[in-house]
């Protein structure tokens, strides 16, 4: 719960880069990073 929260809340939705939120929760793709992207556009 922690991770998706910093994913969305702290930094997706500040406008911080899909790429650089990727790497700080220690994905090496993209797509897990993405679906939080989606979770903020509902």
């Amino acid at each position: 719960m922690a991770r998706h929260s910093l994913g969305t809340t702290v930094t997706l939705s500040n406008g911080e880069p899909i790429k650089t939120v990727s790497k700080m929760l220690g994905y090496i793709k993209l797509s897990p990073t993405q679906i939080y992207a989606r979770v903020l556009e509902h």
